[in-house]
């Protein structure tokens, strides 16, 4: 879930987020996370599991399981995680396993069913969870035995030689939760609360006293389900007193916009904003996560930080390895310091990736909220989108890097997400190639994790109309196949039998570069920009060309990209301050590239100066090993 629909609002909604502490960073100081157990990079692989083994190619709209079909913890063999992990992959993130609403009937398993009037789409929205101490019936080849599948699937996860991550959704849960396969002793969110009140420190939801919720006004032509005929499509949520949405939202009629399927929880922040819960001391964003956990052992905290706790505590306990947050900004920073470091001493080498969209809160919730990565999509995702679609200049990229250079290594890069438009939809590249040299860019240019999405590296391009939303992005609300990734898949051979010729290069591409990503010492070293000395002084050097160098002691880089689709030949100047910096004496040297290794060119030195003849054929990507 990303703040593209609804923009910065919430900031006016919740004050807190514009309290985030201000410090500065040592200029150029790079940061490697506690207890980093990778020396090479990360990659994660984003799997939307309901639909990554999905066979069934009807795709019909707003179509049942039984007409669609669905995907299962099972699917994920030795031989499709053995895949995964050639790839190019450390972790795998399994988005959508905690049991979250769905329109089916799973009441035979002690599951109610839930109201397709605050559900989006047929199969539901993963981040309106129902129960976060079970997981998602749909992924069950024995809806009885869902939780014991799952820890099955992490058993493999680890024998395959990956670690594995799962959403957590701090912010907000369905507004039909129930934990009623919950362990002994959990109490279910909201069971204590005070509704006569809108607010109370140890209420886990904010409340309208007196006022009932109303189902939100449908316009558009949309209606749930399509406007299929059920019992419960009757206009009506029986919710009494109306809680605030997800969102933010506090009307006990939230618009159609509006999380309406979620309701917010409360963390100890008043409806004004103020915050009934400990700060941080002055200085503690520079302590470790040790310091962190012995700060909050003897202070009292809202109820809501302890449910959560417990609840990842509990996933960490059954072999889970990280978590996804989701909306992390729109909860105090101070509660992750409080859940992250006792995730930490719990595990110390638990991954934990957040979804932050405001760079004014990076470090905050970097420093003090013990995040190991956060998305960086509004500076080089967006910038880099922008250039693929012929918009935008690769003069903004190096900039970005720049300001980021004291955090980089905790700012995630991505092309594709479970949020965002596949690379090849008309939408947005409208061609899976164009993605080549934004992921060789996205990949080496800094020493941050890489994800991808899967089918991304199939040139799936989320065209299918599934019901709820439009297509350019695989529906995680429906039941549907992704036939890119169908046709890889090949009926569970994993061996891409039926995909295209096309599919298996860009396939190829993925592979190779990724693999060479987690095995480069020199993508873990340092970074030198060439771009901006190369737009100065360099004939035929365009702003649709990229020109850096990565380096460490053992290994030296000259990493150049044409976003063109026609082909770029130019002198490629490298100054003498970085010819220095690589400790290159005067003389010729050998390039040789390391995707494909059919590319040969030389760095002649000369008086301290390198130059290098680059022919650039159509979205051509050079990794230049100088040997």
């Amino acid at each position: 879930m990303n703040l593209n629909k609804i923009k910065y609002s919430l900031v006016l909604l919740f004050p807190f987020l514009l309290s985030a502490c201000k410090y500065e960073l040592q200029p150029g100081s790079r940061e490697i996370p506690e207890n980093q157990e990778f020396q090479g990079k990360a990659v994660v692989y984003q799997i939307f599991t309901r639909l990554y083994g999905n066979t069934n190619t009807t795709n019909k709209a707003w179509g049942t399981i039984e007409e669609n079909g669905a995907g299962k913890f099972s699917d994920f063999s030795e031989k499709a995680l053995g895949e995964i992990k050639d790839l190019g992959v450390t972790h795998i993130w399994y988005t959508g396993v905690p049991q979250h609403a769905v329109i089916r009937d799973y009441t035979a398993y002690g599951i109610s069913n839930d109201d397709p009037d605050v559900v989006k789409g047929r199969a539901g929205s993963p981040y309106a969870v129902k129960n976060y101490y079970s997981v998602k019936p749909d992924l069950a080849d024995d809806p009885a035995r869902r939780v014991k599948e799952f820890e099955e699937l992490i058993a493999r996860t680890h024998k395959a030689g990956m670690k594995v991550l799962i959403d957590i959704v701090p912010n907000h849960v369905a507004r039909k939760y129930e934990e009623l396969d919950k362990p002994e002793g959990v109490e279910t969110l909201g069971v204590n609360d005070d509704q006569s009140v809108t607010y109370k420190v140890n209420n886990n939801f904010y409340y309208n006293p007196g006022e009932a919720f109303q189902v939100p006004e449908w316009r558009d032509g949309y209606q749930p389900l399509g406007g299929e005929d059920r019992p419960l499509v009757d206009g009506k949520f029986d919710e009494f007193p109306a809680k605030w949405t997800g969102n933010g939202a506090r009307e006990s009629q939230p618009d159609m916009h509006d999380w309406y399927e979620t309701v917010k929880i409360n963390y100890g922040v008043t409806p004004d904003g103020k915050r009934e819960f400990p700060e941080l001391p002055a200085g503690f964003e520079d302590r470790d996560y040790k310091a962190h956990f012995e700060f909050w052992s003897d202070k009292t905290v809202p109820d809501s930080w302890n449910r959560f706790r417990d609840i990842t505590l509990y996933w960490i306990e059954k072999g889970v390895d990280g978590f996804r947050f989701d909306m992390a900004e729109m909860v105090p920073v101070e509660f992750w310091s409080y859940l992250n470091s006792a995730i930490k001493t719990k595990n110390p080498n638990a991954f934990l990736l957040a979804e932050v969209y405001q760079p004014h809160l990076y470090r905050d919730y970097l420093k003090k909220g013990k995040m190991d990565c956060l998305y960086d999509k509004v500076q080089l995702y967006d910038t880099i989108k922008n250039v693929m679609q012929g918009r935008g200049s690769t003069d903004n990229i190096p900039p970005i890097q720049e300001e980021l250079k004291d955090i980089e290594h905790h700012m995630l890069h991505f092309l594709e997400n479970h949020d965002e438009q596949r690379i090849a939809s008309p939408e947005f590249a409208g061609s899976a190639a164009k993605g080549k040299p934004a992921m060789v860019v996205s990949a080496t240019i800094s020493t941050s994790p890489t994800l991808i999405y899967f089918g991304q590296e199939v040139g799936e391009p989320g065209a299918e109309d599934a019901g709820f939303g439009k297509p350019s992005r695989t529906s995680i609300f429906d039941y549907v196949g992704v036939p890119a990734h169908q046709r890889w898949m090949n009926d569970k051979q994993f061996d891409g039998g039926q995909s295209t010729s096309e599919e298996k290069e860009l396939r190829d591409f993925y592979k190779r570069l990724l693999n060479f990503t987690i095995n480069s010492s020199a993508l873990m070293g340092e970074y030198r920009d060439l771009h901006e000395h190369n737009r100065q002084n360099t004939t035929n050097y365009s702003d649709k060309v990229l020109a850096y160098t990565r380096w460490s002691a053992d290994e030296k880089l000259i990493i150049v990209s044409n976003f063109e689709e026609n082909s770029q030949e130019f002198e490629l100047m490298v100054p003498q301050e970085v010819i220095a910096l690589l400790g290159l004496e005067d003389g010729n040297y050998t390039l040789v590239d390391q995707l494909y290794n059919d590319h040969i060119t030389q760095l002649k030195v000369k008086k301290g100066t390198g130059r290098v003849e680059i022919n650039l054929e159509p979205l051509q990507s050079l990794i230049l090993k100088i040997n």
